[in-house]
């Protein structure tokens, strides 16, 4: 008979260490394909598996009950899909999930009205039939008695058997009609939350900021309740539609790797599925439970790279109607953000790029690099450019404030701002992009300004490139008027 340390089953009894869960500790780790011929692993970047893969039942002709332990707490059991590749005329006549699992306070529920004994941790027994198992234990006695026992006095249950309906794992139960006996291989599939993945990069900017080396990561992580062994693993990139409803979400852990030489070729191989893109890995993967991997499926080397400055202290219109607040879109922003620009076109990256997050190293005088700044982008395709936020420039400060503000009736404003930029760099001309965001109305004219050179980017936008020198500063100004 099969011992463990927390169930033993003696002389028909059952005995409990207290407050033990007995799920899933009670027996080995659930492991998908250790028992069939492998198993294959689709994982999409929206918290959801598909697994697919192939068993041997030992079937007899007519109908059959069918067991499957080894699945994942996490199964969408609605999505389970069975077939006999042997008989292909088998018939599944049922499909059950059977979840009711074992545990302390399963069994304290199944045994109500009905004898137990409980020990204490001072060694005192009390026998009688349990009238209730929430928070303290409540027994009665032979005599008619009734004794409370604290929950967390308790060192041991006894039951006298382990209750019909109660299972050790998750199991997944077919009635399966048969037409033939003997060995069949059948296909099982089934979706799973709990397993994610997300792209991780490592960005290592050169000193003169003008290339780049790119490696990333797939970054798995599986808290599905289920390790896979040797699968065959397939990642799907882009945002497919699914059907909202109410489901745990887990926080992806993900470890911040070291800056690392070189790595060997990439193990993954891409292609175009549908309307997304895959990328499979080029060998078996074995899928721990609780735990996150990482496996290399891009390196790029002497990218261009783009560094910039930019100063964007207005406010984006955002609004349904004309604004007449002399306030609006007045932000009291003075840092300069500093941005990388990069393709990941057949000059660039030559790959397309999985949504994920960014993070830059450059390396300092005595060649140890140092972080410089994270970033996060979306799903990018081959061929389009990436732009990053480093962080705000220490020695580059952006002052901006509005100079006039004139309602002319009740279908004209005009304002003025005065936007001045200012370099503190030792030895060093800086060109700062300004972006201001006419944000009243959208029917506008600049009648004035003291830089002609700037350009409209959006029906709402203008921008101006403005040199900077080392210890000095420059000042933009400009007059906007509004028709409602």
């Amino acid at each position: 008979m099969k011992k463990n340390i927390l169930i033993s089953l003696a002389a028909g009894a059952v005995i409990v260490s207290a407050g033990l869960v007995l799920a899933l500790a009670a027996t080995s780790p659930t492991r998908v394909g250790a028992q069939g011929d492998g198993v294959d692993l689709t994982v999409y970047n929206s918290n959801i598996a598909l697994v697919k893969e192939s068993r041997q039942f030992d079937l007899d002709e007519g109908v059959n009950n069918v067991a499957v332990t080894d699945v994942p707490s996490a199964i969408i059991p609605e999505t389970v899909y069975f077939k006999s590749l042997t008989d292909p005329d088998a018939v599944v006549l049922e499909q059950n999930y059977e979840y009711d699992i074992v545990g302390s306070q399963k069994l304290l529920e199944k045994y109500i009205d009905q004898p137990i004994r409980v020990v204490t941790q001072d060694g005192t027994v009390y026998e009688g039939t349990l009238l209730s198992g929430q928070g303290d234990v409540i027994l009665q006695e032979e005599d008619g008695g009734v004794v409370v026992v604290k929950f967390e006095q308790i060192q041991q249950y006894s039951f006298p058997a382990l209750p019909d309906g109660l299972i050790t794992k998750p199991t997944l139960v077919w009635m399966v009609n048969a037409t033939e006996s003997g060995n069949h291989n059948a296909e099982i599939a089934y979706l799973t939350n709990g397993l994610n993945w997300a792209a991780d990069y490592v960005l290592v900017l050169a000193q003169d900021n003008e290339s780049l080396d790119l490696t990333g990561w797939v970054t798995l992580d599986n808290r599905s309740g289920a390790t896979y062994e040797d699968a065959r693993l397939k990642l799907v990139a882009g945002d497919i539609n699914r059907v909202q409803e109410p489901q745990v979400y887990y926080d992806m852990v993900v470890e911040e790797r070291a800056m690392a030489a070189a790595a060997p070729a990439p193990q993954v191989s891409q292609r175009e599925f549908f309307e997304y893109h895959l990328y499979e890995i080029n060998r078996p993967v074995t899928l721990k439970d609780n735990q996150t991997k990482q496996v290399e499926f891009v390196s790029a080397a002497g990218v261009p790279a783009n560094k910039e400055f930019i100063y964007d202290a207005s406010q984006p219109y955002m609004a349904y109607g004309p604004i007449f607040d002399p306030g609006y879109g007045q932000t009291g922003q003075t840092k300069v953000d500093v941005s990388l620009t990069f393709n990941t076109g057949e000059d660039g990256v030559d790959a397309q790029l999985p949504k994920g997050t960014i993070r830059m190293y450059q390396a300092d005088v005595d060649g140890s690099p140092l972080l410089i700044g994270e970033d996060s982008i979306d799903h990018t395709p081959k061929g389009e450019d990436v732009t990053l936020v480093i962080g705000q420039a220490f020695d580059l400060v952006g002052e901006r404030k509005q100079t006039n503000f004139n309602r002319i009736g009740d279908r004209v404003v005009e304002e003025s701002y005065e936007i001045t930029l200012r370099n503190q760099k030792e030895d060093e001309a800086v060109d700062i992009r300004v972006v201001e965001h006419l944000s009243r109305w959208s029917d506008w004219e600049i009648i004035d300004t003291n830089n002609e050179d700037f350009t409209k980017t959006d029906s709402n936008t203008i921008e101006w490139i403005v040199t900077v020198p080392a210890k000095g500063s420059q000042t933009i100004s400009y007059t906007v008027r509004y028709e409602f």
